[in-house]
Parts: structure tokens; C-alpha cells; sequence
């Protein structure tokens, strides 16, 4: 595992300018923020700065100005940004004791660089970075000369509001984002991406086909609505379907428990901040932030032998966690959502053939959705439980897991779990975007913090290991992911509406009841829109709510007893009976069909 570990630094070293390289994009992007605060010094000096930090795509700056940013203002902008670039001015870091760079920042009078200065703490250093007449408060890194951004590959996106620090007591600001790259080319597929992006959002998507919404009286609080609640019974479903015919059982623990249980599972120590409380009985309970201790309490219930490993439980857990209103994004970032865990207790000598298992079960589930995923192992942080050895055994275990079934992994060092490595899986959506879904997370110190054990075929007590592991992580989270990378038009297995029925007359709603009670009772979703509207503007209402299937029908399908099916992809299918219909949407839900 430690060469491992160096190989992947040798080969971020390789990459060290390069796009591929986290801290030169970073670097890249923060040289960016410094650029266009020079130019809207330049262009309104009464502007006063705050912060502008390289974010996960692109950069920010808040400023503080007398006028409203306008699309006119950004072009202006990005026109002095172009001759700061141009320029190839050096960029030239210097320090300076306390007391001048107050006095400094006082000159140029920038209040919100004065806060920052006395914030820091009595022995950091003071940095500046240095870049023609412009001169910025900042610990840097940042690249060598303005002239390394390119012109022509930068773009500023938006400008909303913010308060300055976080805090809606303090000033207003605006802030300003903007992304950069390497390659002209590069910003246009990225703008692209932006675009069809605008158009798949879930949360504008949700509205639309009716699965979900939010209200100001439950902030981060999603409500399902009924199509939505049959998409997450759908996953719910399909989840069982994979989970118990390997070998799982499903349990079901308690949403409140005392803060004395998160206190042995350490949760309190490293996670207080993200959990809710309430007082019982004058005595302090916690609405769970996560699921794990409540399986090892049902563990604990009885004596275990080793026959019986692994033992795996699976949980449709609803857990809370306090996130920042800031943070809060649709479905993404949710203060309530479910997970669907499954917490494996097993052996030492289990522990490779238990995870190639679940790495089995989480590829097939992504395949079925049609997303690929690359392998994360996330090693030991600095805040974290148990000796460097157990961590090493247990990074190892994984690691071997993972390439004795052909995958290959990357490392990212010190992002693992307090209590644990794991790997982390990176799904890849149809605009390709990634995502962090599914996780296996090998924990030796849970167990042993609560007094667990098995009885090993010596007759003798062995603490268990034990495996945390999600396929969707969040199904909230998830439903937002799959409804942007079908853009709302999702599988027939998996839609709300599998088949919209469009009597052509009036005539005609009598025979559309009949064929839905049909396909009603060979158990697919059916809507008939009997509405007094043209059957032009029935097509292309359903075409708006993505209904897999549309039946139109009028007298000679009366006639016929046939329906005439158009597809959302294939178009017009032509007359057919009901039974080959009804057989087509069999095969394609059975199959799990991409369509």
C-alpha cells in the first residue's frame, strides 16, 4: 500500500502543471479570482474586496460596490481581465508584520481586509501577493505571471448575492463566479455542459413532472409528491430485489436514541455539530445522523457463532443532519434523507471475498442505471480512531479485495472515514459529471468500541469486523442524480407513468378504461387523459412529462381492438393487439431496458 501511495504522488508530480493535477487547477483558478479583482479595482476603485478563494470548478470574489453587477458590467470585466492577461504582469509574494499590513490595507482602505488581518492569529504570517499596481491579502500558491491564464479560455458565469462571512446580520456583497481553462476548446465543451445542464436540473425537473418539492416551512426537508414517491419506491424496490438474494436481511432501528450510544460509537465526539438532539425524560436523545450503531444494538441482542458470518443487515434507514442553509441544493444537499445501508459483521479471513461481493452487487446496480464509476480508496485521516497498524491491515484488505477481480482504484490519501478506509464510488452521468454514490467502509473499531463478538470455531470470543457499505449512499441524492442523467426521462421499468392512453373522441374514453384496467392488471402504471383537447396537444403534452409509452385511440382501434403505441424514442409502433403491447412493455421492464 505505501508504494502504492508514492506511485500516485510520483504521478501527481508528473502532472504538476497540468489540469489533471488538483493543486495546479486550484492554483490555476485562484490566480484567476486575483486577475479579476485587479480589474474591477481598476475599473471602480470605490469597490472594496472581501474574499476570492479557487472553489470545486472555477473561483469567486465578493465585493462590495455601489451599483448592481449587470451582464454589461461582466463584459467590461472580462475585457480588462483579457489586458491584466496580456500584460504578463509577475505575480510576487512578500509578507509584512502585523502592524503595516494594517496600516497598509488601511490605505487602501479595505475594510474587510482589516477584519481578516486582525482575525489571524497573533504568529501567522501576513502574505501579500504583489501583480502590477494590484496588491491582495492572500497565503497564495499562485502561478508565476498573469500572463499563464489564457485570454481567450475564461469565462465570468454569475453574480449573486452573499452576506459577508456567512452571516445575514452583516454587509451584502456580490459575488462573482467564473471558470478558466487551459484550452479554448476546453471552456466551450465546458459552457456546453453548463447549458444542457440548466436543462436537466432536478430540482426545475421535480416541479415539472411532479416528484418533489420544497417549502419554506421545512428548509432542506424534501417532500415527495405521489409520481416522486413512486420513483423512490421504484429504487426501493429494486434495491431489495438485488440486496436479499445475496444473502441479506432487512432490519429497521430506532430514528431517536440517548447520546450516551453516540458516545461510544464516537459519533458525538467527531459529528455533534451535524446532529439534532431532543431532551426525553429530562435526559439528552439524538435523531440519528447515521445508521450503524443501531445494527450492532441488534447484533448484540444474541450470541453469534462464526457458521453464522457474514452476518449482513440491511437498513432503509431516514437519518438527519444539521447542514448549513447555504449548503442546502435541491435534492443534493438535504437535512432528511434515507440511506440504504447494509452492515456486514464477518470475520478477518471473510473480509476479501465479502468485499468483492459488494463491489459486485454496486457494479451491477450502476450498470443497470447506465452510469460507470471509477474506485476511490480513502486512507487514514489525521482525525481518526484505532493504531496506524490496524489501519494499514484494514487499507490493505481493500486494496487486495479490489484488484483480485480486475478493478483498478485510486488513492486519495487521509479522506477515509474516522473509524476506517474505504472506497468511494465515483459514478460518471450522461453529461459527464461525477458523483460520489456508493461506499465500502471497513471498520475495525465500531465492534470493538461496544463489546461485540462471535464465538470462533475454537470455542474461543473474536471481535468482529465490520462493513459499512451504500449502493445509492442517498436515495434523495440519487433520485436527484438519475433525474438529470435521463433528463426526466427515465426508464419505462423505473416511470412514474409507464403508458399515457389519448382517446381521440369521447367516444373513445370508455374502450381507453378498459385497455388501462388491462394493463393495470399486468401490473404497469397507466394514466388515460380524457381532457376536451386536440389529440395534437395531448401528443405533446405527454412528450413534456416524458411518458415512456403513448396509446392513441379512436374508432378502428375500437373496431380492431388494437391500440396504436408511440414511443418517446421510436416514434409511431402502428397498430397492434393489446396482448403484443402488453408483451413488448414486459420484455422491456424485465430487462430493465435503458430506453
Amino acid at each position: 500500500m505505501a508504494e502504492e501511495i508514492r506511485a500516485a504522488e510520483e504521478q501527481a508530480a508528473e502532472n504538476k502543471y497540468s489540469f489533471e493535477n488538483e493543486e495546479y487547477r486550484q492554483t490555476y483558478w485562484h490566480t484567476c479570482s486575483h486577475i479579476m479583482a485587479q480589474a474591477i479595482k481598476r475599473l471602480w476603485p470605490e469597490c472594496k474586496l472581501a474574499i476570492g478563494p479557487s472553489i470545486k470548478e472555477g473561483w469567486y470574489y465578493d465585493i462590495q460596490a455601489p451599483f448592481a453587477f449587470t451582464p454589461e458590467h461582466m463584459e467590461k470585466i472580462e475585457a480588462e481581465m483579457k489586458k491584466i492577461i496580456k500584460e504578463n504582469l509577475p505575480l510576487e509574494r512578500f509578507e509584512l508584520p502585523r502592524e503595516e499590513a494594517l496600516k497598509f490595507m488601511e490605505e487602501k482602505e479595505e475594510p474587510f481586509k482589516i477584519e481578516l488581518i486582525n482575525d489571524l492569529p497573533e504568529d501567522a504570517a501576513i502574505s501579500f501577493y504583489k501583480q502590477g499596481e494590484f496588491t491582495d491579502l492572500c497565503a497564495g500558491p499562485h502561478v508565476d505571471r498573469t500572463g499563464r491564464i489564457k485570454h481567450n479560455a475564461f469565462k465570468l458565469l454569475t453574480c449573486n448575492a452573499a452576506y459577508w462571512r456567512g452571516d445575514s446580520n452583516r454587509e451584502t456583497l456580490q459575488r462573482i463566479y467564473g471558470i478558466a481553462f487551459p484550452k479554448k476548446e476546453e471552456l466551450e465543451e465546458y459552457l456546453e455542459r453548463i447549458e444542457e445542464a440548466k436543462k436537466r436540473d432536478h430540482r426545475k425537473l421535480g416541479r415539472e413532472l411532479g416528484l418533489f418539492a420544497f417549502r419554506d416551512e421545512a428548509p432542506g426537508f424534501p417532500f415527495f409528491l405521489p409520481k416522486g414517491l413512486i420513483l423512490k419506491n421504484k429504487l426501493i424496490e429494486y434495491w431489495r430485489s438485488v440486496r436479499m438474494s445475496r444473502g441479506y436481511v432487512e432490519i429497521s432501528t430506532p430514528q431517536i436514541m440517548r447520546q450516551t450510544l453516540w458516545e461510544t460509537s464516537g459519533h458525538w465526539d467527531h459529528y455533534k455539530d451535524n446532529m439534532y438532539t431532543t431532551v426525553i425524560d429530562d435526559e439528552l436523545f439524538c435523531i440519528k445522523p447515521m445508521n450503524c450503531p443501531g445494527s450492532i444494538l441488534v447484533y448484540e441482542l444474541e450470541p453469534h457463532s462464526y457458521k453464522e458470518l457474514p452476518l449482513r443487515y440491511g437498513e432503509l434507514g431516514i437519518v438527519h443532519r444539521h447542514e448549513l442553509s447555504g449548503a442546502l441544493h435541491g435534492m443534493f444537499r438535504v437535512r432528511c434523507f434515507t440511506q440504504d445501508d447494509a452492515h456486514i459483521l464477518l470475520a478477518k479471513e471473510q473480509i476479501r471475498d465479502e468485499v468483492v461481493n459488494v463491489t459486485r452487487i454496486i457494479d451491477e446496480m450502476y450498470s443497470t442505471f447506465g452510469l460507470s464509476y471509477k474506485i476511490v480508496l480513502s486512507t487514514m485521516p489525521e482525525d481518526h480512531i484505532g493504531t496506524r497498524a490496524d489501519w494499514e491491515v484494514a487499507e490493505n484488505a481493500l486494496a487486495d479485495a479490489i484488484t483480485s477481480i480486475g478493478k483498478t482504484y485510486e488513492i486519495n490519501p487521509g479522506d477515509g472515514a474516522f473509524y476506517g478506509p474505504k472506497l468511494d464510488f465515483h459514478v460518471t452521468d450522461s453529461l459527464g459529471r461525477v458523483w460520489q454514490c456508493g461506499t465500502i467502509q471497513l471498520d475495525y473499531q465500531l465492534p470493538g468500541r461496544f463489546g461485540i463478538d462471535f464465538i470462533d470455531a475454537n470455542s474461543e470470543k473474536q471481535v468482529p469486523v465490520m462493513i459499512h457499505t451504500v449502493s445509492y449512499g442517498s436515495l434523495e441524492r440519487f433520485m436527484g442524480i438519475i433525474t438529470e442523467h435521463f433528463a426526466g426521462a427515465f426508464p419505462t421499468w423505473l416511470a412514474p407513468v409507464q403508458v399515457k392512453i389519448l382517446p381521440v373522441t369521447d367516444r373513445a374514453h370508455q374502450y381507453a378504461d378498459s385497455v388501462k384496467y388491462m394493463l393495470e392488471s399486468s401490473g404497469f402504471r397507466v394514466e388515460v387523459d380524457k381532457r376536451s383537447e386536440k389529440v395534437g396537444k395531448k401528443i405533446r403534452d405527454g412528450q413534456m412529462e416524458k411518458v415512456p409509452y403513448m396509446l392513441i385511440v379512436g374508432d378502428k382501434d375500437i373496431q380492431d381492438n388494437t391500440v396504436s403505441p408511440r414511443h418517446r424514442v421510436d416514434g409511431d409502433l402502428g397498430a397492434m393487439g393489446i396482448k403484443e403491447f402488453t408483451d413488448i412493455l414486459t420484455k422491456e421492464v424485465n430487462s430493465k431496458s435503458l430506453k
